[in-house]
């Protein structure tokens, strides 16, 4: 008979599998917003290798429009060790690539504690989805342009 449960190594392999897939971007940063995990889907993502990327802070993918915005709600998540972004939402928010461009990233956080329950930093899961982004834009426009020309009947 099988067992249902997978094994402490099936399980470490499944691990090293995710963070190193180049699907989504992990990151992880600490408590004061540095960078201390970057997989290959952050890499792939926003444009910056892991060395490049370890030890900066969350700024050098953040727009400085966002920044404020940002800090803010970073502040108050390192302070209580709740969000709505870990249990499913998602928030859409507009990022940096490494080239200066803009993207659009939807992501979700995880919240890290220490040994004693204080918050130590945060992960985020994050994915790409500047095309369908503009595809919902374009398709926006062209709505409000037809509703324009019919509303001019």
């Amino acid at each position: 008979m099988m067992s249902a449960a997978m094994t402490a190594a099936e399980l470490d392999a499944l691990r090293d599998a995710i963070l190193a897939s180049p699907a989504d971007a992990i990151v992880v940063c600490d408590r004061g917003g540095v960078i201390r995990f970057w997989n290959p889907g952050a890499e792939r993502i926003f444009g910056f290798a892991a060395a490049e990327a370890l030890g900066k802070s969350l700024d050098i993918i953040i727009p400085e429009a966002q920044r404020a915005r940002h800090w803010e709600g970073f502040d108050r998540v390192m302070a209580t060790g709740r969000t709505r972004y870990g249990e499913g939402d998602l928030l859409a928010v507009p990022a940096l690539h490494r080239d200066g461009r803009r993207i659009s990233v939807e992501f979700t956080i995880v919240p890290l504690h220490d040994a004693g329950g204080s918050m130590a930093g945060m992960v985020a899961i994050l994915r790409d989805v500047t095309t369908r982004f503009e595809e919902m834009r374009t398709l926006r426009r062209r709505l409000a342009a037809v509703a324009g020309m019919e509303g001019a009947r």
